[in-house]
């Protein structure tokens, strides 16, 4: 080789990379390995937060209130669902696993809450809202980041989940808790509908902000009196479903809506527009009330339905000593029978500091008396109901009898009443598939505490409750005295709405829970 070439060779720099890389080495394999290894540590961090969060939904299924619901949401952590880890190394093998409780608290891996801030542990079934999983850290052994100094990782993963609830097919409905008293500021004030079971209970319309007020919720049906009276009076509801608690109120109200209530008990007020396009409005099977006609299904003139000539209007709440009327729907309590004013209702016996909740104290032996004729001593064996039936047994006794129930009954001056549809169709008989047109469930809302007014939405219920509607709302007078207003919604209590039926009538209240997670 000539010199020339050998001293070019000596000199020449283009392969000093070699030596570089050759030092690097070390250092770039260290990286490498902490990609690796770090992309297995979030692999397993992903698996278990996936674990924890399926693991939460599970057990947030099972809240529901019910005895055994905290060891049934323990045991739906590790039962209803299997996660597996297939980056943990550990050596305690793929699946995760949560250690079970077995009392409603907050000490464990898994724990239960009253409230969303977890700033009250559950101490019972009943109120044992929302559930926190804990799983355990695993390790994820490192294959390459040992050479930079790291031997393993360490994670766990925690979930918080609630049960979120929704009530189906029924009315946009509201009440305010006729139990709360003035500057009440308890949101909680308790309302015990399954103990007032039987008694009578007057809701008034219109300002639907005060204890024992009648107002109605936005479930996506629309605005205006019309959508309002399709909700009330529609067989089928519009809308969709209401949550159990977080609702919006609707304020709004006028003859129209009440109208369509009214459809319920065969009242046919305005005709064909009683009624609002697009939907059906039929009766109940059994309508009876207090209310006679001529030849006319309407509400006004001396052809329409109106009072019987002979009312029932006791005059004391110890017994009827005006003497019997005519003709008799389901009715009041006497303490509300006796007046309007709720101030004598409350003298007489109404059960509640404002008397707009009665005492189940109605005048049974009037009612078979005169619809009947059988006497104070007969009644219970002709019918099988006890001394204090409700009038919603009676009602349900009547709808499985309509061989002996039914009846036309004539007044003086060509006027009947009937017990059952004469105007709307044939009515509804209530069943397993079909509805109760007698039978409503309502929200019960602290309004005072909650400071409730017009329209508002996320607003907290108490509870929702069933309602058997005892008369059409309608206009009754004794001389110049208004006995019952055109605005008055009287009814009695049932109890409080179960999920998935009500009553005598499977479907008729449907609740839909769905779990969630919050964290």
């Amino acid at each position: 080789m000539p010199r020339r070439q050998v001293r070019h060779l000596l000199k020449d720099q283009s392969g000093a990379t070699a030596a570089t890389f050759g030092l690097a080495l070390f250092a770039l394999v260290a990286v490498g390995g902490l990609g690796f290894d770090y992309s297995r540590l979030a692999g397993m961090d992903s698996e278990l937060q996936n674990a924890a969060d399926q693991a939460a939904l599970a057990g947030a299924s099972q809240l529901d209130g019910k005895t055994g619901a905290c060891m049934r949401a323990s045991a739906a952590t590790t039962t209803l669902v299997a996660n597996l880890t297939l980056l943990a190394n550990d050596g305690d093998g793929t699946a995760v696993t949560i250690a079970p409780e077995t009392s409603c608290d907050g000490v464990g891996n898994i724990r239960f809450y009253q409230n969303e801030a977890k700033t009250t542990a559950a101490t019972s079934d009943a109120n044992a809202n929302f559930i926190e999983v804990e799983i355990a850290a695993r390790t994820a052994n490192y294959a390459f980041t040992p050479l930079a100094g790291a031997i393993s990782g360490d994670l766990g993963a925690m979930a918080f989940a609630g049960l979120g609830s929704a009530i189906c097919k029924v009315p946009p409905v509201m009440f305010c808790n006729p139990a709360e008293p003035i500057n009440n500021t308890n949101v909680n004030l308790g309302f015990d509908a399954n103990a007032l079971a039987g008694a009578g209970m007057k809701l008034i319309t219109g300002n639907a902000t005060a204890p024992g007020n009648f107002g109605f919720l936005e479930s996506g049906f629309g605005s205006g009196a019309s959508n309002l009276a399709a909700a009330l009076g529609y067989n089928s509801v519009p809308g969709d479903c209401l949550p159990i608690t977080g609702v919006t109120t609707k304020p709004g109200l006028n003859a129209v809506v009440m109208d369509a209530l009214n459809t319920r008990f065969d009242l046919d007020t305005n005709g064909a527009n009683t009624c609002p396009s697009g939907g059906t409005c039929s009766p109940s099977r059994n309508v009876r009330k207090d209310l006679v006609k001529g030849n006319n299904c309407g509400t006004s003139g001396q052809q329409g339905w109106q009072e019987s000539p002979n009312p029932y209007r006791p005059v004391t709440a110890a017994n009827l000593t005006a003497g019997y009327p005519d003709i008799m729907g389901h009715p009041r309590d006497l303490c509300h029978a006796i007046s309007n004013d709720l101030s004598a209702s409350i003298a007489a016996g109404c059960t509640t500091a404002d008397g707009r909740i009665g005492n189940g104290a109605w005048d049974r032996d009037a009612y078979f008396l005169v619809n009947y004729g059988w006497n104070s001593a007969t009644w219970q064996s002709q019918t099988g109901l006890g001394p204090n039936a409700s009038r919603y047994a009676v009602y349900l006794w009547e709808l499985a009898n309509t061989g002996t129930s039914d009846m036309q009954q004539t007044m003086q001056g060509n006027k009947d009443g009937y017990s059952y549809p004469v105007c709307r169709g044939s009515g509804i008989t209530p069943n397993a598939t079909t509805v109760d047109r007698r039978r409503i469930s309502a929200a019960v809302i602290n309004c005072e505490a909650l400071n409730l007014n017009g329209s508002e939405s996320g607003v907290a219920v108490l509870k929702w409750v069933d309602l058997f509607l005892v008369e059409p709302s309608f206009r009754r007078q004794r001389g110049n005295t208004v006995v019952t207003e055109a605005t008055d919604v009287y009814v009695e209590l049932i109890g409080e709405t179960g999920s998935g039926t009500a009553g005598q009538t499977a479907g008729q209240v449907v609740q839909r829970n769905v779990p969630y997670l919050l964290e």
